[in-house]
């Protein structure tokens, strides 16, 4: 499988990663599984987090049986020194190797998260420790705010950025990717398929690799996504203006009020599975299945009416939705539809 270097850092990858979020709903044996199909068929790039739940373990122990073939990244939302070194140890007895080849600082959302990382006894202090003594090889970012990343690469010698990019969310690539090529930083496009409310998912999928973004890391949790998604390097061509038009239907559709099931609002306080309550309301409402829907939303022990409105999901949500008006307003429209 065709590799591209990732900016500067001197390491290759394939242009379709392995994204970590979506193993966690899955049991060990099959995370394996999937992961192992992917490594099978080339990827040799996973993206994951501290703050995936088990994720790290199930790919610590799916790599155990490809030595030397993975590029493996991971970060922290730590923005202190001492809380970043405890999560690199975690990191790398979790992953079970001795050196992580990209630790990245994991959503920098604000300005004050930013002076706290870089400043005296922050994150960055211990990343620089850590590259310094081979436990990881390169230091990167992730943010879901442009105007954040731009400073902090600016502010520090990042290696990568890791960046949404999707057909519905195109500003921060579209910001950033320039500035990245011209300081040789690595570029990783995350939610590439915005937690899957994209159904063209091909199309996307080559929008993104033609804008020379460097790799992509979609999350997968079963092996026929990974064949589907891996199926795109057949064809990078840019799309045509009909294909573009596809797309532009699709964004008008969906809008921009939509969960892209990154679960960072997880756990919630009151156990409802957030990410999954969304998405049986796109279904009931966006694409008409409602019996589905239905029968999905029954076998819930939490529904739309056990919010509280507590606010912890809209303060963790990347995308600062207000899930708990827009679960109130589904629970309200679902019940006057059903009469």
């Amino acid at each position: 499988m065709k590799r591209i270097a990732l900016g500067n850092t001197g390491l290759e990858v394939t242009r379709v990663g392995f994204g970590g979020i979506p193993i966690q709903r899955l049991g060990m044996d099959e995370a394996v599984s999937v992961l192992g199909a992917a490594l099978e068929r080339g990827v040799d790039f996973i993206d994951t987090a501290r703050g995936y739940t088990d994720s790290e373990v199930k790919i610590g122990r799916a790599i155990a049986g490809f030595p030397g073939r993975v590029v493996l990244a991971t970060k922290s939302f730590a923005r202190t020194r001492d809380a970043m070194l405890r999560d690199i140890e975690t990191s790398l007895g979790n992953l079970g190797v001795d050196r992580i080849d990209l630790y990245q600082c994991h959503n920098i959302s604000s300005g004050e998260q930013l002076e706290t990382a870089l400043g005296p006894g922050g994150a960055l202090e211990a990343l620089t420790e850590a590259r310094e003594q081979g436990m990881v090889g390169h230091i990167g970012l992730t943010g879901h705010k442009p105007w954040i990343t731009a400073e902090a690469i600016s502010r520090f010698p990042f290696e990568t950025i890791q960046v949404p990019f999707n057909l519905l969310e195109t500003g921060a690539a579209e910001e950033l990717l320039p500035l990245a090529r011209e300081k040789g930083l690595g570029t990783i496009g995350m939610k590439p398929i915005a937690g899957g409310a994209v159904r063209s998912v091909l199309l996307n999928l080559r929008f993104i690799l033609s804008s020379g973004i460097d790799v992509v890391i979609p999350g997968m949790d079963d092996v026929m996504e990974v064949e589907e998604n891996l199926s795109v390097l057949d064809d990078l061509r840019p799309l045509s203006d009909d294909e573009l038009a596809v797309l532009e239907e699709e964004k008008a559709e969906l809008g921009e009020g939509f969960c892209r099931r990154c679960e960072y609002c997880m756990p919630c306080p009151q156990g409802l599975n957030i990410a999954f309550l969304h998405l049986i309301g796109a279904y009931y409402f966006r694409y008409g299945l409602k019996e589905w829907a239905l029968g999905r939303l029954q076998g819930l022990e939490k529904k739309y009416g056990d919010c509280i409105a507590c606010g912890e999901c809209v303060s963790r949500c990347p995308y600062d939705l207000d899930t708990p008006s827009i679960f109130a307003d589904l629970g309200r429209r679902m019940a006057e539809d059903r009469g």
